[in-house]
């Protein structure tokens, strides 16, 4: 997998990392410093040559190194959060979801295999490095892997615009939170298969906010709680 910036490179294992591409002229003397002291082969490239190589803003440097290896659900049922997404498809929301479950402590991520975003370039430069802090889980079947965690005593929480307030909402100690896709939101038998709906109030005319921004505001109000 070829991912990009400095941010990702600092935090990426040095035994995931294959070879690492710098633009002509590369001047970030830090960055070289680390390359050499840890004994990460690099080379020196044109900079359309890196354009080419990724979509994203690279900063001159580009990072080849393993694709991501999933973890399994018994992974983290030893969480006491954990955040599972029903088919969201935008890798700059996973992304940003990923940085705000690891600046809010969150270990655990659940998403299906499949119709669901995957972990990509786009996913690990959004993420600036915190995806390697955090484990993501994928799973055949999303409502059987919430069949399992209620059976490991988790309360199973699912974001909806028509929710219960969430800041009126007495949470457990080991609990799931379930944010929808982009367009469609939850699935009805992830809906139906939760032991409560929360929502967050609109004051404005626009009744939806993005997916990441969604989870971010009920991860640190169920934090908080």
């Amino acid at each position: 997998m070829l991912v990009c910036g400095k941010n990702v490179l600092k935090e990426t294992p040095v035994n995931k990392i294959h070879k690492v591409y710098l633009k002509e002229n590369f001047k970030d003397q830090e960055i070289l410093n680390y390359l050499k002291s840890h004994k990460i082969k690099y080379e020196l490239v044109v900079e359309s040559r890196l354009n080419k190589m990724v979509n994203e803003r690279h900063q001159g440097i580009v990072i080849d190194i393993n694709d991501y290896d999933y973890y399994k659900l018994n992974d983290i049922l030893n969480e006491d959060f954990i955040l599972c997404l029903d088919h969201l498809e935008d890798p700059h929301n996973l992304g940003a979801i990923i940085r705000t479950c690891e600046c809010a402590g969150i270990k655990g991520i659940i998403i299906p295999r499949d119709r669901s975003v995957r972990v990509n370039e786009t996913v690990m430069k959004i993420s600036a490095g915190a995806i390697n802090n955090v484990k993501i889980v994928e799973v055949s079947n999303l409502n059987d892997a919430l069949n399992r965690l209620k059976r490991n005593y988790f309360f199973v929480y699912t974001a909806d615009m028509d929710g219960k307030d969430y800041r009126e909402v007495d949470f457990a100690l080991k609990k799931v939170l379930v944010i929808g896709s982009e367009g469609k939101g939850v699935s009805e038998i992830i809906r139906k298969n939760s032991d409560e709906i929360v929502g967050i109030p609109m004051f404005g005319k626009i009744n939806s906010l993005n997916a990441s921004v969604s989870a971010g505001i009920l991860i640190y109000g169920m934090i908080e709680d």
